[in-house]
Protein backbone atom coordinates (compact mmCIF):
# COMPACT_ATOMS: atom_id res chain seq x y z
CA UNK A 1 0.00 0.00 0.00
CA UNK A 2 1.14 3.83 -0.68
CA UNK A 3 2.65 5.74 2.20
CA UNK A 4 1.75 9.69 2.06
CA UNK A 5 3.00 12.31 4.07
CA UNK A 6 0.16 14.57 5.33
CA UNK A 7 0.92 17.76 6.62
CA UNK A 8 -1.88 20.10 8.84
CA UNK A 9 -1.64 23.20 9.52
CA UNK A 10 -3.40 25.00 12.55
CA UNK A 11 -3.54 28.64 12.96
CA UNK A 12 -5.87 31.30 14.31
CA UNK A 13 -8.16 32.41 12.06
CA UNK A 14 -7.33 35.98 10.82
CA UNK A 15 -9.76 37.74 12.89
CA UNK A 16 -8.44 36.11 16.18
CA UNK A 17 -5.30 38.05 17.71
CA UNK A 18 -1.91 35.83 17.40
CA UNK A 19 0.03 36.88 20.55
CA UNK A 20 2.98 35.31 19.52
CA UNK A 21 3.17 36.13 16.42
CA UNK A 22 3.01 39.60 17.37
CA UNK A 23 5.85 39.08 19.99
CA UNK A 24 7.68 37.71 17.63
CA UNK A 25 7.19 40.81 15.17
CA UNK A 26 7.54 42.69 18.06
CA UNK A 27 10.48 41.88 20.16
CA UNK A 28 12.68 40.16 17.19
CA UNK A 29 12.13 41.62 13.96
CA UNK A 30 11.48 45.22 14.67
CA UNK A 31 14.21 46.19 16.55
CA UNK A 32 15.76 46.15 12.78
CA UNK A 33 13.67 49.82 11.78
CA UNK A 34 14.69 48.76 8.34
CA UNK A 35 13.03 45.41 7.74
CA UNK A 36 10.22 44.97 5.33
CA UNK A 37 8.05 42.41 7.57
CA UNK A 38 4.75 44.47 8.68
CA UNK A 39 2.68 41.11 10.21
CA UNK A 40 4.19 37.20 11.86
CA UNK A 41 1.35 35.07 12.25
CA UNK A 42 1.98 31.54 14.05
CA UNK A 43 0.79 28.14 13.20
CA UNK A 44 1.64 24.66 14.62
CA UNK A 45 1.99 21.91 11.67
CA UNK A 46 1.18 18.29 12.14
CA UNK A 47 2.75 15.72 10.16
CA UNK A 48 1.27 12.21 9.35
CA UNK A 49 2.88 9.81 7.76
CA UNK A 50 -0.06 7.00 6.73
CA UNK A 51 -0.60 4.16 4.44
CA UNK A 52 -3.32 4.23 2.36
CA UNK A 53 -5.04 3.13 -1.04
CA UNK A 54 -4.72 7.02 -2.17
CA UNK A 55 -3.75 10.25 -1.51
CA UNK A 56 -7.18 11.49 -1.08
CA UNK A 57 -8.56 8.49 1.50
CA UNK A 58 -5.03 9.34 3.32
CA UNK A 59 -6.02 12.88 3.40
CA UNK A 60 -9.70 12.03 4.74
CA UNK A 61 -8.58 9.39 7.22
CA UNK A 62 -6.37 12.26 8.46
CA UNK A 63 -8.56 15.09 8.96
CA UNK A 64 -11.28 12.95 10.49
CA UNK A 65 -8.50 12.00 13.55
CA UNK A 66 -7.72 15.41 13.62
CA UNK A 67 -11.74 15.86 14.10
CA UNK A 68 -12.32 13.02 16.12
CA UNK A 69 -9.44 13.84 18.69
CA UNK A 70 -10.46 17.42 18.60
CA UNK A 71 -6.97 18.50 17.78
CA UNK A 72 -8.16 22.45 16.94
CA UNK A 73 -10.99 24.37 17.69
CA UNK A 74 -12.97 25.42 14.68
CA UNK A 75 -14.13 28.40 16.37
CA UNK A 76 -10.94 30.38 16.21
CA UNK A 77 -8.69 28.13 14.30
CA UNK A 78 -8.70 26.97 10.78
CA UNK A 79 -6.98 23.99 9.09
CA UNK A 80 -4.99 23.49 6.02
CA UNK A 81 -4.30 20.00 4.56
CA UNK A 82 -1.29 19.15 1.74
CA UNK A 83 -0.73 15.56 1.25
CA UNK A 84 2.51 14.27 -0.80
CA UNK A 85 2.99 10.79 -1.77
CA UNK A 86 6.48 9.13 -0.44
Amino acid sequence: MPSFLVNVTIENKPEIVDPEGNTILNDLVLKDKKTPVKTIRSAKMLKFQIEAKSKESAEKTVVDLCNQFRIYNPLVSKMSVETLNI
